[in-house]
């Protein structure tokens, strides 16, 4: 961590520097440009001082990721500005080159202030997004809502709604105020059931205990149902023992249980209305490259093969690798796990792009393959970079209908 540190802190000084070259290129005031280097320098001593103490692999404050969402915020826009002030860099020495090639006595050309102000407006685009991602994108709650039609769906659950949000992430959460927002706003959907699908907390179920109770005010009329997260398995963080990483899933285990959700892990239920029922089949985590305990084929041995069936997997990778193929057709998927990276660009039912995508083949929205449906939820909060913007965080509500036959 120590040696991380200290390398990120060299980069962010190397490239302050050097970006700095821009700025001064348009502001020629002193006082504008210690304006700069004070900025700079405060965000620096801010991410120190935050991190004094730190032990890695122990829970992080809220106020400790704003910090490094800062210094990243900074050290993008510096780094923007150095990647342009390199290019012209080489463009004046090959001029200088050109000149003393040819006799010339002249000096090294001046750096342009035309390249210097698109530097500084490319660099702002990225730098106000992150900003703006912490200060307003994070809470910025989207209900989206799809339709989705099957020709075998059983009678009494054509209309049936279903609302599923997934990656709380409550270690994260720093505004009881917004978070109930978004609580009220799930119930307000008036589902027939909830379900979540997984990464409750960052690492430890004691992340849970604030906000336990807000949670316990979540409702649906045929339950709430949920599976694990990678995260929820405490992988990611430093245990004084085996028995005390096991004691903390338990906890998380139980606190679920006390906020009203029915935890599948490698299980089954039916919902049912009438005669009639859907199978709910719902994995431990599996995903490529994570942990992987999910047993589709344990969750499914309860259940037929002509079920109509609502698959909870965190991980869209194991739908794309495992569920797609199964011998059992699987109408649909519910997943989370990419938040879409929590940064890019969309308009719903028009385009998205996102980083995520160089990642993940399914990262956000419906998908089909092979007459299979998977939803990827953006997720409900955030990790690491402590904001959101054009990604937002999801409140998903999905509608069965039966398909018409004329």
């Amino acid at each position: 961590m120590l040696r991380v540190a200290v390398i990120l802190s060299i980069l962010y000084i190397v490239f302050s520097f050097y970006g700095f070259q821009a700025y001064k290129t348009l502001f020629k005031g002193p006082i504008a440009q210690w304006v700069y280097i004070g900025l700079f320098s405060l965000v620096l001593v801010f991410l120190i001082i935050k991190l004094v103490g730190y032990k890695p692999g122990s829970a992080m404050q809220p106020s400790t990721a704003i910090a490094g969402g800062v210094f990243f915020s900074f050290m993008i826009l510096a780094f923007i500005l150095s990647i342009f002030m390199l290019l012209e860099d080489v463009a004046r020495l090959s001029v200088l080159g050109y000149g003393k090639l040819n006799g010339s006595t002249e000096l090294i050309p001046s750096r342009r202030k035309f390249m210097s102000g698109i530097a500084l407006g490319i660099a702002a685009l990225p730098f106000g997004a992150l900003l703006f991602g912490m200060i307003k994108g994070k809470y910025n709650f989207k209900v989206l809502k799809y339709t989705m039609e099957y020709d075998d769906l059983p009678d009494a659950f054509d209309g049936y709604q279903i609302t599923q949000i997934s990656d709380v992430h409550s270690g994260s959460f720093d505004n009881h105020v917004k978070v109930a927002y978004a609580i009220d706003l799930v119930n307000e959907q008036k589902s027939d059931v909830l379900l979540f699908t997984g990464d409750m907390v960052n690492n430890k179920a004691e992340e849970m205990y604030p906000w336990k109770e807000l949670f316990s005010k979540l409702e649906a009329k045929d339950g709430m149902y949920s599976v694990l997260g990678n995260h929820d398995y405490g992988d990611y963080t430093t245990w004084d023992s085996k028995e005390a990483k096991a004691a903390n899933l338990e906890d998380l285990k139980n606190i679920q249980k006390e906020m009203g959700f029915d935890l599948l892990l490698n299980e089954s239920r039916y919902l049912q209305k009438g005669n009639d029922r859907i199978a709910l089949v719902g994995v431990e985590n599996w995903g490529e490259g994570f942990k992987a305990v999910g047993d589709l084929k344990k969750a499914a041995s309860d259940i037929s093969k002509d079920d109509f069936k609502i698959l909870m997997s965190h991980d869209p990778t194991h739908w794309e690798k495992v569920v797609i193929h199964d011998d059992y057709h699987y109408h649909l998927t519910l997943s989370g796990h990419t938040h879409g990276m929590q940064f890019g660009l969309e308009v719903p039912g028009w385009f998205k792009i996102s980083p995520v995508q160089l990642r993940y083949k399914y990262w956000a929205g419906i998908y089909e393959e092979l007459g299979q449906f998977i939803n990827v939820n953006r997720g409900f909060g955030f990790i690491g970079y402590p904001g959101r913007f054009g990604i937002w965080p999801e409140i998903t509500v999905i509608t069965l209908k039966k398909k018409s036959l004329t």
